[in-house]
């Protein structure tokens, strides 16, 4: 039925062409603004995350319950979630502090993963890189400015560079590799784990729609050669149906993972090694 529905509606193409890089590309498409202050798909709901987040957190706890119902029972799962699995986890009670900058961190996540998969939006904006980046920036900011405060700054560059238990010599060759990988791969990996698993995903998804759409509208044309090839629209619109499942569980992940090394950044800063 749905393939006859599919192919009543729609004209294959001349040969299917594979998606590329224009479906990443929403600068063009101002909804509010334009030039510099141009608000277009991706800003828009990125912001609107900030909203609903927000919006949810008010009416969650406005007037919290005893016995928690509905969406303050939701909220409060979350919380618990990144307290006992992350940050108890992680960091021990001295990370409780962090708490609600690592569920921030989860959430606005989450929510933002979990676009791509929501009829209409279709698009996870933490597919654009300079998402992921602007998250890693924050984190790599966070986690040196509570070493320096916690342990002092030179004690914590000290620390870093020059790793105790480590014979002078061997100097040349630790501080520099510390030094890079404190400092530069720490934010580098995790913008790029985050973005590019998000940009993998859409572009599984969007291929699964396209080959279907192109081959339902094959079965609707007339011999039997387009019957035979119009048949895997079934095959690949299941996959798509079994992605978009596998994706929101590759959504939930990438947001847990995130915030588990942040934890683990923070808490390295926190307590120094000795």
């Amino acid at each position: 039925m749905l393939a006859s529905i599919l192919a009543n509606v729609a004209t294959p193409p001349d040969g299917f062409a594979p998606p590329g890089t224009e479906i990443f590309d929403f600068t063009r498409e101002c909804l509010v603004g334009s030039g510099n202050y141009c608000v277009n798909k991706v800003s828009f709901w990125m912001l609107m995350s900030a909203v609903i987040i927000s919006a949810l957190f008010i009416v969650a706890f406005r007037a919290p319950k005893l016995v928690p119902t509905g969406v303050q029972n939701l909220m409060e799962a979350f919380v618990d979630l990144v307290r006992s699995a992350v940050v108890l986890e992680v960091m021990g009670p001295q990370g409780l502090p962090f708490l609600p900058f690592l569920t921030s961190i989860f959430i606005f996540i989450w929510v933002n993963n979990t676009y791509g998969i929501i009829p209409g939006i279709q698009f996870p904006t933490t597919a654009r890189m300079a998402i992921p980046v602007m998250l890693a920036v924050l984190v790599w900011l966070v986690f040196n400015v509570v070493g320096i405060v916690k342990q002092g700054g030179w004690t914590y560059i000290k620390g870093v560079l020059f790793p105790p238990g480590v014979p002078k010599p061997i100097y040349i060759l630790v501080t520099p590799i510390e030094f890079v990988s404190v400092f530069i791969v720490r934010p580098l990996t995790l913008a790029v784990r985050l973005g590019a698993n998000m940009i993998a995903g859409h572009l599984i998804l969007t291929i699964f729609a396209l080959g279907s759409f192109y081959l339902f509208a094959e079965f609707g044309q007339p011999g039997l050669g387009s019957k035979i090839t119009g048949m895997f629209g079934f095959l690949s619109f299941a996959l798509q149906i079994f992605m978009t499942g596998f994706e929101l569980l590759v959504a939930f992940l990438q947001a847990y993972i995130f915030t588990m090394l942040t934890a683990v950044y923070i808490s390295g800063a926190i307590h120094p090694e000795h």
